[in-house]
């Protein structure tokens, strides 16, 4: 479980610890390490959990894009994605495994909030840097990273944060999570990803949501820090980042979103050569002829060129079964997961992370959470019910004062709402 949240940890800021060829980026040396151990551990153990939906939808999507080096455009890149789409997807399994009950999940969003905070801090560094100031950049994010697959991390990062913010924790956590969501805000605006800025808008409302839902009076402060945050914030950033992100309206009513208008029409045509099985894993630029390079710039569209029609299919699937784990679950942890959800959507219509380490960790974790919501319901209501004053130093949310309503005289709770 150690290793699944180290992984956890290290999958935000992945790239910016590459130890080379051999041994690749801190994600995959952690991922593989998991798969060394698990698999022993599991055997001996002899308790294999039975694969949910998900799982094996998720082995038949690996499973086609395997076949598809039969008719793929492209075998060495078709060769080098059945290795990469294993290193991401066996995140899945391992969580459904070795994640048995709400402590451990938490731990798992936990680490993922803290890869995002060392994301955000190697992200204002290099804003910081004197290289970056001598080379006049106005896009900034962590060495060895995309600044659009930073933004989106970032995004990621804001519901999961607010989540530990208002659950049962230490001071230390909550204080950590509270603060995220500035320096993530500025970490996002430092890398001028309109992407990404647009993520983050959706995301910080579904946060206010979430707030509001735990403790009205803890909404509006939080709401009114945001925006205090975003006004000093604004000032701090380089005005060409600001200006770069003033382009989104215009981008959207008569631009080509920075050529990727072009890249889609070029995939589109080659989709009508190959429609219902596509041109292989990784074949989208060989497919579309392009730079080799190049990709998508959307999940949707990559998928439908490589996997045509049928791998298409397979993966909408995968993203029913994931809203299907979305609604099961409930509370806060139900706001949670909607906004990531709704956020990873976004962000996927002018990204290609179909092979992202996050998508799948996310996925997985969402997998997780429906499956202990709906089987161990009074285990994950403590851990994922809004903090009380006896749980966290806080005032009690309004709706645990009125559930205590219930049981006591009218004048005892109105001294207790006082109070």
């Amino acid at each position: 479980m150690g290793l699944l949240i180290l992984y956890s940890f290290a999958v935000p800021w992945e790239y910016s610890l590459d130890l080379g060829e051999s041994l690749g980026n801190v994600a995959r040396i952690t991922g593989l390490l998991i798969l060394v151990i698990a698999i022993p551990a599991l055997l001996s153990s002899r308790r294999i959990q039975t694969p949910g939906v998900l799982q094996w939808l998720i082995m038949a999507y690996y499973a086609f894009f395997l076949i598809s080096y039969l008719w793929t455009a492209d075998q060495e890149a078709t060769l080098e994605k059945m290795r990469s789409y294993f290193q991401v997807m066996m995140v899945v399994w391992a969580t459904w495994e070795f994640v048995d009950d709400a402590e451990k999940l938490r731990s798992l969003l936990r680490g993922f909030v803290a890869g995002c905070w060392v994301l955000a801090i190697l992200t204002i560094l290099n804003f910081s840097s004197a290289n970056a100031f001598a080379a006049g950049q106005i896009r900034y994010f962590a060495e060895g990273q995309d600044p659009n697959d930073v933004a989106r991390f970032l995004d990621l990062g804001f519901p999961i944060a607010t989540l530990m913010l208002v659950v049962p924790g230490s001071a230390v956590v909550r204080t950590l999570a509270v603060l995220y969501i500035p320096v993530g805000l500025m970490a996002v605006l430092l890398t001028a990803s309109r992407g990404g800025f647009s993520g983050s808008v959706v995301t910080l409302i579904g946060s206010c949501v979430l707030v509001f839902v735990w403790h009205r009076r803890a909404a509006v402060k939080l709401f009114i820090g945001l925006i205090a945050a975003a006004g000093t914030i604004w000032f701090l950033i380089p005005s060409e980042s600001i200006d770069r992100l003033a382009t989104i309206p215009e981008q959207v009513s008569a631009g080509d979103l920075n050529d990727r208008l072009a890249i889609w029409h070029s995939g589109l045509m080659a989709f009508r050569s190959a429609p219902w099985v596509g041109y292989g894993a990784g074949s989208y630029a060989t497919a579309s002829n392009l730079a080799p390079n190049d990709t998508a710039h959307n999940t949707w569209m990559a998928i439908l060129v490589t996997g045509g029609l049928l791998g298409t299919c397979l993966f909408g699937a995968i993203l029913i079964a994931v809203g299907r784990a979305v609604l099961q679950s409930r509370g806060l942890l139900e706001i949670t997961l909607t906004t990531v959800l709704l956020t990873w959507t976004i962000t996927a219509m002018v990204g290609s992370v179909e092979e992202n380490r996050a998508t799948w960790l996310l996925f997985a974790v969402i997998s997780v959470a429906g499956r202990l919501s709906s089987q161990q319901p009074p285990g994950v209501e403590p851990v994922f019910a809004g903090a009380t004053r006896e749980t966290q130093g806080v005032m009690k949310p309004r709706r645990a004062i009125r559930a205590r309503s219930l049981d006591r005289p009218a004048t005892s709770t109105i001294l207790e709402a006082d109070s």
